[in-house]
């Protein structure tokens, strides 16, 4: 029966908490019988090679067409392409991508949108990772499609190229079950943290759109719902086409439901993504925010700033990533970074300096400070001004054991309970050692109900996508600073708050975990 207090994404992020008197009932044994393929297939379709323009100099395609094919194959590569391949002891090997995944699952899948380009003509298009090939599955004008799709949004009127993302479900909930949901959005924010930092190493802006009505963009790529869903619409503006990137609002409301049936095990996952959509009778107005302003500066102040608490600054001088490249491409570091990123799967213990942590800070929340680094200075998410962040920190040499808020606007961190809490982090995280012996872990938190309130159940996606784009900023920066880092989806939600004394209407979405890498 249905919670008249707790919509249907309040009522399935209550039912997928993990507890400790449960959790163990919850443990099932995987059916490897039925493993996940992660790799979608075309047996039609017009393939092309974009391995050609993977040579390490631009200069070698200084020329069009050659010169947006190399930027067009750095995009992709960058974003979600193939960076290692690993045995494993049952089963296939595992193709570690760009972007990580949740046990490796990679529920995500990359589409590209043309409405003609010099080098794309019009049609779908999909990105096969493992040959880092495009697959031309449509070959007629769709572009006004999308649009429509989108509500005419802005944005698609003055880009050519739009990335649509797309979840297979059953990747991620094969293992996880219900509470894959969570993880696959949380792995799609992975992934477009990549194109945010990906399009300023090849030129391009992204745009996000997270409003759309998702039965047509569903229909557009000849996608089962039932299976494979759409996620996330991606403009793409050229920065060297001379292309505006109006400002424009990348979230909108879908439903709220409290009315839902009696809803079993394994059916709630299905039930809630139908609810979060937005359906093609639902009327939107899009209006733009005033320009400049995003929808995090809309609020002046951190949420809280509690009483007598110690308060320490995090401003800083901001990561150096090296000089900016040619015709005004971010740092070459960034792409390298990008490429070996791997998550850390064990710490020393020992503690991080303070200056690091005010770094990985930095270069997470404080995006503006990195425009003279040829890095977008406001780059799009859905709504930052919902997510919060609190830092447990165990090892920080000349900073305090305990728990903090970080307040990112006037950067600085402020204590609310003093503790070592590597026990409890070790137990919080699901007997993980990473908890245990990380030297440093972030926890993004929103309150679900205020969420819910502003966009509807629909709220439950935008939250974890902004997570995900956060956490893979930190982890990019740790990668840079030679810093270990890995992201826990898994974890006793409730107890969280408790032993932490994070506020009790704040829903933890993500934990990063920081820390020196053993080798």
């Amino acid at each position: 029966m249905s919670n008249p207090q707790l919509s249907i994404a309040q009522h399935y992020h209550e039912r997928t908490k993990y507890d400790p008197e449960t959790i163990a009932s919850k443990n099932k044994r995987l059916d490897w019988d039925n493993q996940p393929i992660p790799f979608k297939e075309y047996k039609l379709g017009t393939t092309i090679d974009l391995k050609p323009y993977l040579k390490e100099d631009p200069q070698a395609f200084a020329q069009e067409p050659g010169k947006s094919w190399w930027r067009l194959s750095r995009l992709l590569l960058c974003s979600y392409g193939l960076t290692a391949k690993m045995a494993t002891m049952i089963g296939p090997p595992v193709y570690l991508r760009a972007a990580p995944s949740a046990g490796g699952l990679y529920p995500a899948e990359v589409y590209l949108i043309s409405s003609g380009t010099s080098i794309l003509a019009p049609g779908l298009y999909n990105y096969q990772c493992p040959s880092h090939s495009l697959v031309r599955f449509w070959d007629s004008e769709v572009w006004s499609g999308l649009q429509e799709a989108c509500f005419q949004h802005p944005s698609l009127e003055t880009t050519e190229l739009a990335i649509i993302t797309t979840a297979i479900f059953y990747r991620s909930a094969w293992r996880y079950e219900d509470r894959a949901y969570r993880r696959v959005f949380l792995d799609t924010g992975h992934l477009l943290g990549n194109i945010e930092l990906a399009g300023a190493l090849t030129g391009y802006r992204p745009s996000l759109i997270g409003g759309f009505v998702d039965q047509k963009v569903n229909d557009l790529l000849y996608l089962n719902p039932e299976q494979e869903s759409a996620i996330a619409v991606v403009p793409l503006t050229d920065q060297f086409q001379e292309q505006s990137s109006p400002s424009q609002p990348t979230a909108l409301p879908s439903a709220t439901q409290f009315d839902y049936p009696e809803l079993p095990d394994g059916e709630l996952l299905a039930y809630l993504h139908q609810a979060t959509q937005i359906e093609p009778t639902d009327k939107q107005e899009i209006e733009s925010p005033p320009s400049g302003e995003s929808e995090s500066e809309k609020v002046g102040e951190d949420k809280y700033n509690f009483p007598f608490c110690t308060k320490i600054s995090t401003t800083t001088s901001p990561i150096q990533w090296g000089s900016v490249t040619g015709e005004g491409y971010a740092p070459q570091a960034l792409e390298n970074t990008i490429l070996k990123r791997r998550s850390t799967r064990a710490y020393t213990g020992a503690p991080l300096s303070l200056d690091e942590l005010k770094l990985l800070l930095d270069f997470t929340y404080q995006p503006q400070h990195y425009s003279e680094q040829g890095f977008d200075s406001s780059p799009d998410y859905l709504d930052l001004s919902l997510i919060e962040t609190f830092v447990a920190i165990s090892g920080v040499a000349g900073l305090d054991e305990g728990c903090y808020y970080y307040a990112p606007k006037a950067q600085e961190l402020r204590q609310i309970r003093f503790k070592n809490f590597r026990r409890e982090l070790h137990f919080l995280c699901l007997g993980q050692e990473l908890g245990r012996d990380a030297s440093v872990v972030l926890f993004h938190t929103a309150d679900l109900k205020k969420a819910v309130a502003k966009y509807g159940d629909r709220a439950y996606r935008y939250l974890h996508l902004d997570a995900g784009h956060l956490g893979q900023r930190l982890n990019l920066a740790a990668i840079y600073l030679t810093l270990g880092v890995s992201g826990i989806g898994g974890f006793f939600d409730q107890q969280v708050n408790e032993v932490l004394g994070i506020p009790p209407d704040e829903a933890v979405l993500y934990i990063t975990t920081l820390g020196r890498p053993r080798s």
